[in-house]
């Protein structure tokens, strides 16, 4: 029986397709010893409740990963160390910083992917089976690349990954992209998936967007959060939107919102260590109870949890869509 997600009600006179959770932020920037922030974390099923990576920056603000279980989705036990990698599929397991993690279970384990420091951001592969052992293993592309995001079953018979090649800095341009592998070792078949959209249409998203949340199986395609940015006067603002790719072809997009389903309008998103920013990492869905939680980074700085109903957020994408 599978646990039952976070979940809270659409708050009375709310509009909105995405509504917070009121208890936000969930994860607090120094819920662990000599943590500076803790933000852009992913949580996945496991066991009796859940588990998590979890990006952490610690006092002199070098950026790591950390594994964390919780009961309930909400209240998380996050360990107070990084995670040690040990070598799987290569001896070469060096790294200058990980974050912004993504996770998911494909046949008989735990996938994280992450922003990997190699010479310059590119995407990390692991595997676990209990999230207290991890076995790293090749980099997935050359540098630069961030945003790397598994879907959590073989497309076609090739395990397949999202991402947006980038620079070595705060990259001021980004589309996403599609690889395939049938090893999780070598990579290629890149395709381009999503591009940023022209200003006058949707300018929310016309300076970069990037894969966010681990795809999910609808009958209408695969669901993805997915996060926008604009550059304004006052720097890039990172708001979120959802797509609906094709279940066989997932170059294809079928939907994409026109307008943002989030965007930073309560204080733990607009004020922070990078103000401005909402970035989804991770969701929990119930298809059958029409639910999804999403789990997203605020302002680079806490974890904070948002809701919907997976047939609206279809709904609206259908509706609204680029």
């Amino acid at each position: 029986m599978q646990k039952a997600i976070p979940w809270q009600d659409k708050p009375k006179g709310c509009s909105d397709v995405i509504w917070r959770y009121s208890e936000n932020p969930i994860i607090a920037r120094d819920a662990i010893p000599m943590s500076n922030s803790i933000f852009n974390s992913a949580v996945v099923p496991f066991k009796n409740g859940f588990a998590g990576v979890f990006r952490c920056d610690n006092k002199a603000v070098q950026m790591n990963i950390y594994a964390g279980f919780s009961i309930d989705g909400i209240h998380w036990d996050i360990d107070h160390y990084p995670i040690k990698m040990q070598e799987g599929n290569t001896k070469m397991i060096a790294s200058d910083y990980k974050y912004d993690p993504r996770v998911t279970f494909i046949e008989d384990r735990y996938w994280i992917t992450w922003c990997n420091g190699y010479f310059g951001p590119t995407i990390g592969i692991a595997y676990t089976f209990d999230f207290k052992e991890f076995f790293q293993c090749e980099n997935a592309f050359l540098p630069f690349n961030r945003n790397g995001v598994l879907f959590p079953e073989k497309i076609n018979g090739k395990y397949a990954m999202l991402s947006r090649p980038s620079d070595n800095g705060h990259t001021p341009f980004g589309d996403i992209f599609i690889s395939y592998s049938p090893d999780m070792k070598y990579w290629g078949e890149h395709r381009n998936v999503m591009q940023v959209a022209p200003f006058e249409d949707s300018a929310w998203q016309c300076t970069k967007i990037g894969a966010g949340s681990v795809p999910f199986l609808t009958e209408d395609g695969w669901l993805m959060f997915y996060h926008g940015v604009i550059n304004t006067c006052n720097g890039f603002r990172y708001a979120m939107g959802a797509a609906i790719l094709d279940k066989n072809n997932p170059d294809e997009v079928k939907y994409r919102t026109k307008p943002y389903l989030l965007t930073p309008s309560v204080d733990y998103e607009q004020i922070g260590d990078v103000s401005n920013v909402i970035f989804p990492c991770a969701t929990l869905q119930d298809i059958a109870q029409d639910k999804v939680a999403i789990y997203y980074g605020a302002a680079d700085t806490v974890v904070a949890l948002a809701f919907g109903r997976i047939s609206e957020i279809i709904k609206f994408t259908k509706e609204n869509t680029l």
